[in-house]
């Protein structure tokens, strides 16, 4: 757990927890802390038990502000995308009117970013420091959609190019992600439009309208991956297709080729008869030869004629 005393966005280390329980001359107190902590800070401050509890207990949060007395429970996901799989960081933030707090089980990249942020803009209250928080938990959705977009665009030109059954997978697996972001979406966008439009004590007035813009981007994102699952859905049919179109392609070479054969086989079944006696035009001089360049060349007739007509 780090306390620390924040005013015009410069860090001072606090080593002293209950000194938090005042208010400072100026600023505010951030203290970043881990779900255990909650144990000693819940007392301290107040913190109402539930949600406390939720920070204990539950794996995956549901974004949500929750109004208690002195305090908001304010619960926003972080997101992280490897190319693979999307992971969901819950950012569970206690703000008082001196004080917030942030509680994480795992490492978030926006408490890190934070900080520069907090010394350029000079921020001095805690509502402006849950602000731009929360904006770069937002602004990284953007960040992640681009990549999103990158890899379907990729991929589509992977199964226009050369399709392999490990598409099929890929496909399914990143739209399953695709639906599983799109049920947090609503409920975190929600969350934004509540703190652009409710009147809360513990958040300054003129915040709103920067929560404002913040929530058209919170829309912004929720419809760009209502576009990926569509584009997913596009992407799954024109694999589908390459499939069906590379069946009847191999069909098409089959067929091609045992019609080249079939001429051949007629002639090395009559030849090949032992009932027939004698066979016709055996008694040629070197009828052999004549026969397999005769083969050979109604076999190359009948290949550049398929090529002529694009059979082949």
């Amino acid at each position: 757990m780090k306390v620390r005393l924040v005013h015009n966005g410069v860090f001072t280390t606090v080593e002293n927890t209950a000194e938090a329980l005042v208010p400072p001359v100026h600023g505010f107190y951030w203290i970043d802390a881990s779900p255990h902590d909650l144990i000693e800070l819940q007392p301290l401050f107040h913190l109402h038990e539930l949600a406390v509890e939720d920070c204990l207990q539950e794996e995956e949060q549901r974004p949500k502000l929750e109004i208690h007395d002195g305090h908001y429970f304010i619960v926003v996901n972080s997101i992280r995308f490897d190319d693979e799989e999307f992971f969901l960081r819950a950012v569970n933030i206690f703000l008082g009117k001196h004080f917030i707090i942030t509680v994480t089980k795992q490492k978030v990249n926006e408490i890190r970013t934070v900080k520069p942020v907090l010394w350029k803009e000079e921020v001095n209250s805690p509502d402006h420091f849950l602000y731009h928080l929360v904006d770069l938990i937002v602004d990284n959705y953007f960040h992640v959609a681009d990549r999103i977009e990158t890899k379907i665009e990729k991929l589509e030109e992977d199964i226009l190019m050369n399709t392999k059954k490990s598409h099929l997978g890929e496909i399914v697996g990143l739209r399953s992600e695709i639906f599983y972001l799109k049920k947090v979406l609503g409920p975190q966008k929600e969350v934004i439009g509540m703190l652009a439009r409710k009147e809360l004590q513990l958040i300054e007035s003129n915040l709103q309208k920067y929560f404002a813009d913040m929530y058209e981007n919170a829309i912004k994102v929720t419809e760009s991956f209502d576009t990926f699952r569509d584009l997913t859905g596009n992407l799954r049919e024109a694999y589908q297709s390459s499939i069906a179109n590379r069946a009847n392609e191999i069909m098409r070479i089959f067929t091609a080729v045992t019609t080249i054969f079939i001429p051949l086989t007629f002639i090395t079944g009559v030849y090949g008869m032992n009932t027939l006696e004698p066979l016709p035009g055996v008694t040629i001089p070197h009828f052999g030869v004549i026969i397999i360049a005769a083969m050979i060349l109604i076999a190359v007739i009948t290949f550049f004629y398929f090529r002529k007509k694009g059979w082949l």
